[in-house]
């Protein structure tokens, strides 16, 4: 009997027409990708239609890997290299069945792949594109990760650690493994950090994802060297030197053939030394208003401020808030050919076409101050300063701000009014911060809803009246009760959550006169300004985050 074609299964189980899979079938020319990708992609089909249409014409089993409970002896059977070309998980064995997931079933190529390693019956399963990702990550990377710890057991004493890290350029060398195996699993999460944390009698790894930390592996002690060693001769630091910090760049390349900057850094630890290494991700449609989370309304003031042609745009917030995603969105929207943009950053994070990037290197005296003195001579339209740290700096940039230059940078405070205090702490002159400043944005980043999971619940009062709601019943409340697409935690991805501050005349007036912060916080609410904290309700109610999640990130600056 002939099998049946996908596109068949497709349009006889009703989601597809004739038509749709022609012109799925056209797209998939040149592409090497198959049918089932392209249907996906392309919007065709939803996946979860696809699997349901698989499920009732093939009588297959779905699987929910992030639920499942996999035996890790089961890579035994299938090799990482079979598993990760073919996209198969091994799942379970069951007498001389082997159970395997995949997102195309119809893929007979892999099944006879994994019949011929394996040498057993194989059952077929459907899995959730993104669950197999994640699968084969924290499967093969963490079995490939533990193979690499067992060899370089075996290895100990052998070589020293300089001696091994001279030899870390091979690629199949333990060591390398290792890393590129923690590397690999921090690119499928999407995570934004890796920690590699010593201790006393380990070393610990966790990962950062959508803002928080989760421990994936732990290292034995006596191979922390070596691994270190293998960071820092990828990122291009001094191996001898473990006594001060040290700060390197690398660049990795994904499974699916993408380049990820990597920005490492180095903090001596009485253990040894702490890495972290922070994902760069070259992703131009994150460095857009949308992408950073800038509202309809928010696009108004965001527009009136950006198009000055001097003056100080200043972006507030604590670390970790998306200050250098909005720096580089502002950047990007003002790059033009017609304008001389200089950057100033410590370090250059996204290097960008047509902009003058410099990085500080405070060692060899090119702070910001003197960095920003010499860049006024190299008449400049635009000047980006990575970030105010002192006086000396802020009051250069407010000095060049007055005097026809759009300059752009940073500071750390609570939120847009307090920027003001803190100039004035630093020892700026009111009347420079009245003349220079004409915005500030403050923001802060709330995880978002996963919209595959996402319900409607019930609110409870005494947590929304902590974030400014008092009639719960007025309003629908939204929370992700977790599934494949957010790794069961009910959020993906993030948003930003902004306040933008523009400067009248009655407010510059009441900064140049020394007006207490009191008054010049009643006269900001008595005009055109809205909180974060009314921009996070709304985001609430709209469903794209949880009132929890507003009460830990935003509420407490209200």
């Amino acid at each position: 009997m002939k099998a049946k074609r996908l596109g068949d299964i497709l349009v006889e189980s009703g989601v597809l027409t004739n038509e749709d899979i022609e012109k799925a079938l056209e797209l998939q020319k040149g592409t090497n990708k198959r049918l089932g990708e392209i249907l996906i992609d392309e919007k065709f089909i939803t996946e979860t239609q696809f699997i349901d249409s698989l499920r009732m014409q093939l009588g297959i089993d779905f699987i929910d890997l992030g639920k499942a409970q996999i035996d890790p002896s089961l890579t035994a059977l299938v090799p990482k290299n079979i598993a990760k070309q073919y996209r198969v998980v091994p799942v379970k064995l069951v007498g001389d069945r082997l159970y395997i997931a995949m997102e195309d079933p119809m893929n007979f190529r892999a099944v006879e792949a994994v019949k011929e390693v394996s040498h057993k019956r194989v059952v077929v399963m459907i899995a959730y594109r993104e669950a197999i990702e994640r699968a084969l990550a924290v499967l093969y990377e963490n079995e490939g990760a533990n193979a690499a710890i067992q060899e370089m057991k075996e290895e100990q004493g052998l070589v020293s650690i300089e001696e091994r890290s001279a030899e870390t350029e091979n690629s199949n060398a333990p060591t390398v493994k290792l890393v590129n195996s923690i590397l690999e699993r921090g690119i499928v999460e999407k995570a934004s950090d890796v920690h590699i944390e010593p201790r006393e009698n380990d070393m610990r790894v966790r990962i950062r994802v959508d803002g928080r930390l989760t421990e994936i592996l732990t290292i034995p002690r006596n191979l922390q060297g070596a691994v270190i060693s293998r960071l820092k001769v990828m990122a291009g630091m001094n191996v001898t030197e473990r006594r001060v910090p040290q700060d390197g760049r690398a660049v990795v390349r994904s499974t699916n053939g993408k380049d990820i900057d990597l920005r490492v850094n180095t903090l001596p630890t009485i253990f040894g030394e702490k890495v972290v290494i922070r994902y760069l991700w070259r992703d131009s449609t994150t460095l857009t208003r949308k992408g950073i989370g800038i509202t309809d309304k928010d696009s108004e003031k965001f527009d009136r401020i950006i198009k000055n042609s001097s003056g100080l745009i200043l972006i507030v917030g604590p670390t970790g808030s998306g200050k250098t995603s909005t720096l580089y969105t502002i950047i990007q929207e003002l790059n033009k050919p017609d304008v001389n943009m200089i950057s100033l950053e410590d370090p250059v994070e996204y290097q960008i076409e047509g902009v003058t990037q410099v990085s500080i290197n405070e060692k060899v005296g090119l702070t910001f101050a003197e960095c920003l003195r010499a860049c006024l001579r190299q008449d400049p339209d635009i000047i980006c300063v990575g970030e105010i740290r002192d006086g000396e700096t802020a009051e250069i940039a407010m000095r060049a701000a007055m005097t026809g230059h759009l300059v752009l940078s940073t500071i750390h405070t609570e939120d847009a009014i307090s920027a003001v205090d803190r100039l004035k702490d630093m020892g700026v002159e009111p009347f420079l911060i009245s003349g220079s400043i004409r915005g500030v944005i403050s923001q802060r980043l709330v995880r978002k809803i996963c919209p595959e999971c996402r319900q409607e619940v019930q609110a409870d009062p005494l947590t929304a009246d902590l974030v400014g709601i008092k009639d719960v019943g007025s309003f629908h409340f939204y929370k992700g009760m977790g599934c494949h697409k957010c790794f069961d935690s009910g959020y993906r991805g993030r948003t930003g959550v902004f306040e933008i501050l523009t400067l009248n005349s009655a407010l510059r007036d009441a900064i140049n006169s020394g007006v207490p912060s009191s008054e010049l916080r009643k006269m900001i609410y008595a005009s055109d300004f809205t909180p974060m904290i009314v921009n996070a309700r709304q985001l609430i109610m709209d469903g794209v985050t949880t009132v929890e999640e507003v009460l830990s990130e935003v509420a407490t600056i209200e």
